[in-house]
């Protein structure tokens, strides 16, 4: 099939979960025998070379600058307040991406627009609009509105914590009425699907859909050698994402003392970029914050246990798979591994209370072997389940049933 494909970033390099979840899923439906064009918003950060190295899988590349700033999001805010639209959802919407969207789908004949994530929806039914002929599949990586709640319940600032219950009002009204205009919507969780079925307290049809896990390629992950001397208790990711900054401040303010009086050689490790300043004024010892690597496998290497302390968010934390597939041992509260097949004790360790997660970090400073055996099963559930090598046939039966239409 022709295939437009909408995304709200450049997928290359795939150093996020978002982006492993498009760079994979493009790979597929070119292997797959599918014509691509992939229609991006661009940040300022994204090269030349990085678009480049997508045209070995896409037709064609198109991108529209995405243009961001504070004076912006607060006008959008505002607005979002007045209109009952979500703000995430108002910040996003370009007129330009518009236009270029309607341009494509008139000059060229494509068969089927897929709107990755809910930023891009609103695109995919311009498309729609302008060729009606168009098959339309939305890929859910979240059930969105669950990111403000959740954030809403964990925040103590009273006016910080309205906002955030606004946006997720908004947000699910908005997100149930987009998946009712989708022929197809793809899930990476059953718990996101689940989720926004029943938001209006009782179940509701969201179209025929699928679950398709997010997956990476173990054959490009190997298992990173640990040294025998590893004493880092590592966090990764984008720490501009609230969910990730919440967690590892939760991390660093309330678990971390507790290991650190075990073990106290051991060191807590932050990278990822923008980390919230609030890390420096906590006063920690032995505390080691990194910012954006291109190259995390020296650090990986001396990481002795790799923590996932999220309590918001929504969908999957590719972070945890990405841990696998270091052969890293992981810790992780349950929400941090929502929408995963994993079995406590096996090939992960749960903790949601502050003495619990101590504990559990304690543990596996203190007992290598136990630490390399979770490690080594984390790596086989990754083969099992997470190649997208495997899973994503699946998508062969979304594109497969539209063209037998």
């Amino acid at each position: 099939m022709r295939i437009l494909y909408l995304s709200q970033l450049v997928p290359y390099p795939a150093d996020a979960g978002p982006k492993v979840r498009i760079y994979n899923v493009l790979r597929h439906l070119a292997r797959a025998g599918h014509q691509v064009t992939l229609v991006a918003f661009q940040r300022p950060d994204d090269t030349p070379e990085q678009v480049d190295h997508l045209r070995q899988f896409c037709h064609d590349v198109h991108l529209v600058l995405m243009r961001r700033s504070r004076l912006k999001d607060a006008w959008y805010l505002g607005m979002s307040f007045l209109q009952r639209r979500p703000f995430l959802i108002a910040r996003d919407t370009v007129a330009e991406m518009h236009q270029l969207v309607k341009t494509l789908v008139t000059q060229n004949e494509f068969e089927a627009v897929h709107a990755d994530q809910l930023w891009m929806a609103q695109y995919a039914l311009t498309a729609k609009q302008a060729a009606p002929g168009l098959t339309t599949v939305l890929d859910q990586h979240n059930a969105t509105y669950l990111i403000p709640q959740r954030l809403a319940e964990s925040s103590r600032n009273p006016l910080l914590k309205l906002i955030l219950k606004r946006e997720s009002h908004h947000m699910a009204h908005y997100e149930v009425a987009m998946c009712h205009q989708f022929d197809r919507v793809v899930w990476v969780t059953a718990e996101d699907k689940t989720a926004v079925s029943k938001v209006a307290g009782e179940v509701v049809d969201v179209v025929a859909d699928t679950v398709i896990p997010i997956c990476v390629d173990p054959e490009t992950k190997p298992v990173v050698p640990r040294l025998k001397t590893a004493s880092r208790v590592t966090f990764l990711g984008g720490l501009h994402w609230p969910p990730n900054a919440e967690g590892i401040l939760w991390f660093a303010a309330e678990v971390w003392p507790a290991v650190q009086r075990a073990v106290p050689e051991a060191v807590l490790t932050i990278i990822g970029k923008e980390p919230p300043a609030e890390l420096t004024l906590l006063g920690l010892q032995n505390l080691d914050v990194i910012g954006y690597v291109d190259d995390v496998t020296p650090y990986l290497r001396e990481t002795a246990v790799y923590i996932v302390p999220l309590h918001a968010g929504g969908g999957m934390r590719v972070k945890i798979v990405d841990g696998w597939s270091w052969g890293l041992p992981i810790i992780s509260t349950t929400i941090g591994a929502e929408g995963i097949g994993y079995s406590d004790g096996q090939d992960i360790l749960i903790a949601d209370t502050p003495e619990a997660f101590a504990q559990a970090t304690i543990h596996l400073l203190q007992h290598p072997e136990a630490a390399q055996q979770l490690g080594q099963n984390g790596r086989a559930t990754l083969e099992a389940h997470y190649d997208w090598r495997t899973v994503y046939q699946m998508w062969n039966d979304i594109y497969k049933e539209k063209d037998n239409a």
